[in-house]
């Protein structure tokens, strides 16, 4: 299993930008993925999970609104279209999957079993 993440940047405040995320060697028909964000000297927060199948999203209350999760099938890929960004959206994105029967709580990161190397968000005020 590879999930390899990306998209990162520097932008200011107000602006966008979209993570992707290209996994392989999970079954996609019963998979959740899902992004998290770890900032300097915090712990690594739930930001956004899908179900794979069907599409069904979850929000942390933090981003609800300004960012999107999405999937594209034929590509293997998940995105986070962030909007609006602020700069205590300032972190390292990590993506993340698992089986959807090993997984007790999508919002929980030590849950998921595979994780992508990480991606930097920078947002200036």
């Amino acid at each position: 299993v590879q999930l390899q993440a990306s998209g990162g940047g520097l932008v200011q405040a107000g602006g966008s930008l979209k993570l992707s995320c290209v996994a392989s060697g999970l079954p996609f028909t019963s998979i959740f993925m899902g992004w998290f964000r770890q900032a300097p000297g915090k712990e690594r927060d739930f930001v956004a999970a899908i179900r794979w199948s069907g599409g069904s999203t979850d929000y942390a209350d933090s981003v609800k609104g300004r960012f999107t999760i999405s999937r594209d099938n034929a590509k293997n890929t998940v995105y986070l279209q962030m909007c609006s960004l602020k700069p205590e959206d300032t972190a390292v994105y990590y993506c993340a999957g698992d089986l959807e029967s090993s997984l007790r709580n999508p919002r929980y990161g030590p849950t998921y079993a595979y994780w992508g190397q990480g991606t930097q968000v920078t947002v200036s005020a």
